[in-house]
């Protein structure tokens, strides 16, 4: 087992517990790898596992990892079986399995789905590369229960036979080019969700995403596609303020709890995919009004003397930030910045300038913010560096008035700062938290 953050501890604890002879080795020392010494795994840290591969049949690979890393290369040239985290739970799992991919917005349709069949009363098992790993799941859930999935392109790129009853890609914007190296690569990656499902499977897409307009998804599925607009390609759609499932409205767009209107693409997938894959009307639409969100996802964290807090720590590339900002018709003062992942930030010049009346740069992205949101200074919105986080949020809550937002969207990774999103999201709220009682 090549990488053993959490996802690599499940899987390393799940072909252990079918009797599977397993080491594990990582670059690093993850919290909580240590621990599987205790299972009877062995532990290799702080090595990149090469001297293991003369005695290895196959290498399970963990997501993190990339394909460039050496012993993924050595085990490639020698022959040895590579395969993917999300591969190998897929193939431990008899269960019906809908899988959700995107850029943006995978989490909360994957947790809205869950949401969605537990208010139809249909078992269910929700799984994703943030939160509780898939593999985890071999042997813990009943046979007759869907599986639903988030999917990132890193687990994609790995997948060879993956073939979910139910496929979702909700859209697609320049991401973790670092890794990938362009966008043409990564979109690849985004359509192996697709590639290998059959005549009797489903594949949901967003129609109106600019980049998967006219896309050859590829693979055998029947194709359910979501737009804005009346269409009739479209099974599900947005039109006048109603969320249409075929000709019939299912629910109108400002009953979903959800913060901004890229929600309601979201929504319209969901329901997509609930729709194929037979739940009832009428569940899906009480499913879809009562999801309350997501955490460090437009979280609402406090409303002081007037002006709204809002953490969206997940906001970390720049289509995801552009859509917090646009949540919001105006007033807002934007915490922006920590760690680059490739490409520029010139795609924040048009929601900063519309939105906001000030942005708080941090972290390693600081300078490259403020370079390429210069014409959103010539517009009138002011361009604060700060420290970090501890010093831009007491910042921005002395400027901001009633009426405004302080918003966390912070387009870029965490690893400047903070071990992920979630901590930096949580630091956002404590910080929040401890701001002085305003009269």
């Amino acid at each position: 087992m090549v990488g053993l953050a959490r996802s690599g501890q499940a899987a390393a604890r799940t072909l252990a517990a079918r009797g599977e002879e397993v080491a594990g080795c990582d670059s690093a020392s993850p919290e909580g790898a240590a621990g599987l010494a205790e299972a009877g795994l062995e532990v290799h840290l702080d090595s990149d596992g090469v001297e293991l591969l003369g005695r290895t049949r196959c290498v399970v690979k963990s997501p993190g990892v990339p394909g460039e890393a050496p012993v993924i290369a050595r085990a490639l040239e020698l022959g040895v079986a590579v395969v993917g985290e999300l591969e190998l739970a897929w193939r431990l799992l008899p269960n019906r399995f809908v899988a959700v991919t995107g850029t943006n917005g995978k989490t909360t349709v994957t947790e809205l789905l869950g949401h969605v069949w537990r208010t139809a009363a249909e078992p269910v098992a929700v799984a994703g590369n943030v939160g509780t790993p898939l593999a985890s799941l071999a042997g813990e859930v009943p046979h007759e229960a869907t599986v639903v999935c988030e999917c990132s392109s890193f687990q994609l790129e790995d997948s060879d036979a993956f073939a979910p009853e139910c496929a979702v890609l909700l859209n697609a914007t320049p991401d973790h080019l670092d890794r990938h190296g362009d966008f043409d690569r990564y979109l690849r990656a985004k359509l192996r969700i697709f590639a290998n499902q059959g005549n009797d499977d489903v594949a949901v897409y967003n129609s109106s995403d600019t980049a998967l307009r006219d896309l050859d998804l590829g693979g055998c599925a029947r194709r359910v596609a979501c737009c804005r607009g009346s269409s009739p390609e479209c099974e599900v759609s947005l039109s006048d303020g109603l969320i249409f499932a075929g000709e019939r409205p299912l629910l109108e767009a400002r009953e979903l709890s959800l913060i901004g209107p890229h929600n309601a693409d979201n929504a319209m997938a969901a329901a997509a995919a609930a729709l194929a894959m037979g739940l009832e009307r009428d569940a899906v639409r009480e499913g879809l009004r009562t999801f309350a969100g997501v955490p460090h996802r437009l979280e609402r964290v406090a409303e002081r003397g007037g002006v709204l807090y809002v953490n969206d720590s997940k906001a970390t590339n720049v289509a995801a930030a552009a859509a917090g900002l646009r949540s919001f018709d105006g007033g807002v003062r934007a915490i922006l910045g920590g760690s680059p992942k490739g490409g520029s930030f010139t795609g924040l010049v048009e929601p900063v300038s519309e939105r906001c009346v000030a942005c708080y740069l941090i972290g390693e992205a600081a300078e490259s913010l403020e370079q390429d949101l210069e014409p959103a200074r010539d517009a009138g919105v002011e361009l604060r560096r700060c420290e970090g986080l501890a010093d831009a949020v007491p910042a921005a809550a002395s400027d901001a008035r009633a009426g405004e937002v302080v918003l966390l969207a912070p387009a870029c990774a965490s690893f400047d700062a903070y071990r992920d999103f979630e901590q930096r999201g949580e630091h956002f709220r404590s910080l929040v938290e401890g701001l002085p009682t305003q009269g």
